[in-house]
């Protein structure tokens, strides 16, 4: 006969409604929670105060595959390029950070100078001139020419038997080339100046003989910074994970 106490389970222990044991969780609901763990938080880095690099170019001077690769390293450092003239190259290196320069500078003593590459010598002339039908000149081939030099020359030759100017020599490059395409005479330039003042009424042709023209890049010795460290780093082809 079934006992009117209730139905108890073995060992004697109630059963709850629908047959099942007290839950685990149930038996410990007194016990604590283990305290949760503190996250470690990362190390910030500070951010660098934004600043400047002035970088001097003389005319015909590239820079721009170096510049892009400035920008993308040090994006919070901007560039400023300025154009300065070969003739005040070397007292304008007071006032930049580095300077693109052509060789010789005066005075080189006080400036680590790196020689970047070297540019040939052309001729310019009117592209209705008899030069044009030659792919090259030598020096021979100028003979009897006017050739002009401008104030800001940075060739330095004297060709043999060439016929000096009757006017006042142009203040620069441009002004002589586009004198050269009225048609008087020739100019002697390095390459990129060629290109820099490039016209559709006058041509050039490389001078095979004549004197090359050097590129370098120049800064004083008391003010090597980091930056111009990283400058001198991309210039030399060192990429962003190389030590110096």
């Amino acid at each position: 006969m079934a006992n009117g106490s209730g139905s108890r389970g073995r060992g004697g222990a109630p059963r709850r409604a629908g047959g099942t044991k007290p839950s685990a969780t149930k038996r410990t609901a007194g016990a604590k929670k283990p305290a949760p763990r503190a996250r470690a938080t990362p190390e910030r880095t500070p951010a660098e105060e934004p600043r400047s690099f002035v970088l001097g170019a003389i005319p015909g001077a590239t820079p721009g595959k170096w510049i892009a690769l400035w920008r993308e390293r040090m994006p919070h450092v901007t560039l400023e390029l300025r154009e300065i003239p070969v003739a005040t190259q070397r007292s304008a290196l007071d006032e930049v950070d580095a300077a693109l320069v052509r060789l010789p500078l005066d005075d080189p003593d006080d400036l680590h100078v790196i020689r970047l590459y070297e540019e040939q010598p052309v001729v310019v002339m009117s592209a209705d001139s008899d030069l044009t039908a030659a792919e090259e000149l030598d020096l021979a081939d100028l003979a009897g020419e006017v050739v002009i030099v401008p104030a800001d020359d940075v060739v330095h030759l004297t060709v043999p038997d060439a016929v000096p100017p009757a006017f006042t020599p142009p203040a620069d490059t441009a002004d002589a080339i586009a004198t050269v395409a009225a048609g008087v005479g020739v100019v002697i330039v390095p390459m990129s100046l060629a290109r820099a003042h490039r016209r559709r009424d006058v041509e050039y042709r490389v001078l095979r003989d004549g004197p090359v023209s050097a590129v370098a890049l120049a800064w004083p010795r008391e003010r090597t910074t980091p930056d111009v460290d990283t400058f001198v780093g991309i210039v030399r082809g060192r990429t962003a994970q190389s030590s110096r």
